[in-house]
């Protein structure tokens, strides 16, 4: 492989569980974490190794990778450095604010790491609380201008939408907070009831907005970022120009990507696997499983069209030595008709208002 891949590191510890999350994640302790560590580092060089490549992005993703500690996850870093990453990498480490060391964004900055994503979902306390958050939106403040003041400039906001008590009012709260932060990226996700989580037992008295409330809270949120500089190229991703994330565009651009720890996916050489959500087996050295296939123009279309700049004609030529086919332009021609996406010259894409019910206008063009 010639072309440098994506790295993808899962961190499956937490603090604390919060009551929406679904994904692989638990609490450990000092020698759950150091062993991990050290099992994760192995795993880098013996991947590094096997493939001989270079990745010229790294994603410490969880879970909550802060929870390891700063030293732990410079060793990571150091690793993956060591044996995988091309110079001038993205290095990205997901953090929630809560029990942070004082130096813990000083010893990040000092490994190498240039991005983080830091947990805000709400700066309204009351709404935090309902989610489950450990700490309040002056933590959350700390937290980005200490990281600012360690020289990580490209700093993201994670922000939630349709949660517990949500309005306009708040909303326009949170987008305020981060605006006077000054942080160049956000990501918005709406609030999903996952089975099997605490939401799902209690959905009946959340008191979440309304599915029409939450597609205006949507474009609420679109409009606000746009009119100051931070610009959609995702669904859910927004950025000043230049920030956008290096390592989730080769998601959505159907590039190659390794991922290490349990849930960890990977699309190498044309080929899908991951490793179980299974700690103890990951510890104990059990290789992924295989997820078949990847890459075909379905897959490649379903993911381009996540972005604001959609499916491009030129790139699917380029890509698969054919444009995109014409029954796919047909089925297009009524969701236009109705706003939901432009077809023109240059390729397909989505409008905000398609964005909004992107799961039925995909499986609309697309034939599902």
């Amino acid at each position: 492989m010639n072309v440098p891949i994506g790295l993808y590191l899962h961190i499956p510890f937490c603090r604390s569980k919060c009551p929406y999350c679904d994904f692989y994640s638990m609490r450990g302790n000092a020698a759950q974490t150091d062993a991990y560590v050290a099992a994760l580092c192995r795993k880098i060089s013996e991947s590094a190794e096997a493939l001989q490549c270079k990745a010229n992005t790294l994603y410490i993703g969880g879970g909550t990778p802060s929870a390891l500690g700063a030293k732990r996850l410079k060793t990571l870093v150091d690793q993956a450095k060591a044996d995988f990453l091309t110079d001038g990498a993205e290095i990205t480490v997901e953090c929630n604010p809560y029990g942070l060391s004082p130096d813990f964004f000083a010893v990040l900055a000092e490994a190498g790491v240039n991005r983080v994503s830091i947990g805000l979902q709400s700066a309204v306390d009351s709404e935090r609380r309902a989610l489950g958050r450990l700490s309040d939106a002056d933590g959350v403040r700390a937290a980005v201008l200490s990281a600012q003041r360690a020289g990580i400039a490209n700093i993201s906001l994670d922000v939630m939408l349709g949660i517990p008590r949500q309005t306009a009012q708040t909303l326009a709260e949170t987008l305020d907070f981060c605006l006077s932060l000054g942080v160049p990226h956000v990501s918005a996700y709406i609030l999903k009831i996952e089975a099997g989580t605490p939401f799902e037992k209690r959905r009946d008295t959340l008191s979440i907005p309304d599915d029409d409330q939450t597609a205006d809270l949507y474009l609420q949120l679109c409009e606000t970022l746009e009119q100051n500089g931070i610009l959609q190229y995702e669904i859910s991703n927004f950025a000043r120009p230049g920030y956008e994330s290096r390592h989730n565009l080769k998601y959505w651009h159907c590039e190659e990507y390794l991922g290490l720890g349990p849930s960890a996916h990977s699309f190498l050489n044309g080929r899908r696997f991951y490793y179980p959500r299974d700690l103890r087996g990951f510890l104990a050295g059990k290789p992924p499983v295989p997820d078949g296939t990847g890459g075909d123009f379905t897959e490649y279309a379903m993911l381009a069209l996540r972005l604001s700049e959609g499916l491009s004609e030129k790139n699917v030529q380029t890509r698969f030595g054919h444009g995109i086919p014409q029954a796919m332009r047909s089925r297009a021609a009524p969701l236009a008709a109705h706003g939901l996406l432009v077809s023109d010259e240059s390729g397909i894409r989505l409008t905000r208002t398609g964005f909004l019910v992107s799961n039925a206008v995909l499986a609309e063009l697309l034939d599902f």
